[in-house]
């Protein structure tokens, strides 16, 4: 070019190199392949939706009735144990406002976990297709550690069994 001419308009040279057309669509072909391959089995209803609904509607009633569900919980704990008249009144305050706290936290997973499943649930309404859970429920689950053990007694420090 002439030394006072001016550069042409346009793409200008980059120093770095793009993957050419066939290489983005082979890339997004693959990438497409391993995701249906890996995708699991379907079980058949529109369980995902109704469960994240229930969970988004019912979290609130879950936050504002943890301090009655957790007095509640230690008195009716405090009347199946033997233990003395100080034990029952001590414990009780620490007892409600523990409790309080788990169930309030409780009830923002359960939120959360609503919100977290409404989309594919939206998406999956359509379709003989269901999410797992992301909490299945307590009663569904098994123990952390399950051990088939007697009961076990403790009298004046000696352990007797059944």
């Amino acid at each position: 070019m002439p030394p006072n001419h001016p550069e042409p308009r346009g793409r200008k040279p980059s120093m770095t190199s793009t993957p050419s057309r066939p290489r983005r669509i082979a890339a997004i072909g693959i990438a497409l392949s391993i995701a249906l391959l890996l995708a699991g089995p379907a079980a058949a209803s529109p369980e995902t939706l109704r469960r994240s609904v229930g969970n988004i509607l019912f979290a609130p009633f879950d936050f504002f009735l943890s301090p009655v569900t957790a007095a509640t919980s230690v008195y009716n704990n405090l009347q199946d144990v033997d233990d003395s008249t100080g034990v029952r009144i001590f414990y009780a305050i620490p007892g409600v406002a523990w409790n309080t706290g788990l169930n309030v936290g409780t009830s923002a997973i359960r939120a959360i976990a609503g919100i977290l499943e409404f989309i594919p649930g939206l998406g999956l309404a359509f379709f003989e297709a269901d999410l797992d859970p992301l909490f299945p429920p307590a009663e569904n689950q098994d123990a952390m550690v399950d051990i088939d053990t007697p009961p076990l007694w403790v009298k004046f420090g000696i352990y007797y069994t059944s």
